[in-house]
């Protein structure tokens, strides 16, 4: 097992993020599914300075595996992902997004993060290779 370490701690922490679109209406289509990886993996890793292990979107959510550190607070990370996003996605794809929500939407305020044992990562990572994606409709 690959274990990272900063100045005070070594750790290996993962978490499964499952963030979903208001009211689940299916709004995310092609052009939407890759703007929204491009945003994750600036948030995530430029931002943030953590590395994403997976990630996959659905017509209605995305899925994110990422490493973190112990100095990351989760609450605050899925928030900012979570406002730049739609901020980024609303603003781009606005006439999409104007015909399925009359305020400024995008995410629902609730999300799902799972930390992740190192038997379930590879669980994980196929069940997120395994999704329906954009990209094979």
């Amino acid at each position: 097992m690959e274990l990272n370490s900063n100045r005070h701690s070594v750790f290996r922490l993962q978490f499964y993020l499952v963030v979903v679109t208001k009211y689940r209406l299916k709004v995310i289509n092609q052009q939407m599914n890759a703007r929204l990886k491009e945003l994750a993996h600036r948030v995530f890793e430029e931002c943030w300075g953590l590395k994403i292990l997976g990630m996959d979107t659905e017509r209605d959510h995305i899925h994110i595996l990422f490493e973190s550190n112990p100095q990351t607070d989760l609450s605050k990370l899925v928030n900012n992902f979570k406002t730049v996003s739609s901020r980024m996605l609303r603003k781009e794809f606005s006439e999409h997004l104007d015909k399925f929500y009359y305020k400024p939407y995008l995410w629902s305020n609730s999300y799902c993060i799972l930390s992740v044992g190192e038997a379930s990562v590879e669980v994980i990572k196929q069940y997120i290779k395994n999704q329906e994606t954009l990209q094979k409709k």
